[in-house]
């Protein structure tokens, strides 16, 4: 019940996922980046390690396909799941198990693979990658967020409502430049990221100066912060 975009960012190296389903907190357990390594989307019927075992075979030198192979090759029930996987070079990686549910597709464009189960198109995947890679000059994370508001407003979405949404991203650090989520919305969660973004893109650089030199980080903004 989910659909993804996957995407590597050929000027800077970031790597990131941006994700919408019907079911709640989609973020807590289906989007996985890391720094310098690859970005993963782990979804339909999900198994949360997928994502970090993925990455753990690609640091070990691994490309996308053949570290996701070698997980899936071990996982249980592998018909259950779908996955798409981005690596540090931006070779990508995709498995879609037969138990994948409803009108589920996928498709691999430059640096990104989109995927999507219980969709109302087929055609979803193939619409967002080309918004991706018709956006090149967009920062990573508005980039993947553009392409998931694509697949909603001209691929047609799901099949029936979404209710969770995330965008993660990796820069250079060991934790994540971006880290959006919407564990549940009435309405469109993807409209709700839309505004968490619109708020944290011009704070984002702020934190990771807090973080690497607090000398020179700016004031918060809060009574008592001088």
């Amino acid at each position: 019940m989910t659909f993804s975009v996957t995407g590597r960012c050929a000027r800077t190296g970031q790597l990131g996922v941006a994700i919408t389903t019907s079911s709640i907190a989609v973020g807590a357990r289906c989007p996985w980046v890391k720094a310098g390594v690859g970005a993963v989307a782990t979804q339909n019927v999900t198994m949360p390690s997928i994502g970090n075992d993925v990455l753990d075979w690609i640091a070990g030198g691994d490309d996308a396909q053949t570290a996701l192979n070698s997980v899936m090759d071990r996982e249980p029930f592998p018909e259950y799941r779908q996955v798409a996987v981005v690596d540090h070079q931006g070779r990508t990686g995709l498995f879609s198990g037969p138990n994948s549910l409803g009108i589920h597709a996928d498709a691999v464009g430059d640096g990104v693979v989109c995927a999507g189960n219980l969709l109302a198109s087929d055609q979803l995947p193939q619409v967002m990658v080309e918004h991706f890679e018709a956006h090149a000059d967009l920062p990573l994370p508005e980039r993947l967020l553009s392409t998931l508001e694509a697949g909603l407003t001209k691929g047609g979405g799901e099949a029936g409502p979404v209710h969770s949404a995330a965008l993660l991203v990796a820069d250079e650090q060991s934790w994540p430049l971006v880290d959006l989520r919407v564990d549940w919305s009435e309405s469109c969660p993807v409209a709700a990221l839309r505004s968490l973004w619109t708020a944290y893109a011009p704070q984002m650089n702020d934190y990771i100066t807090r973080a690497l030199n607090p000398s020179a980080a700016p004031s918060y903004g809060v009574p008592g912060d001088e």
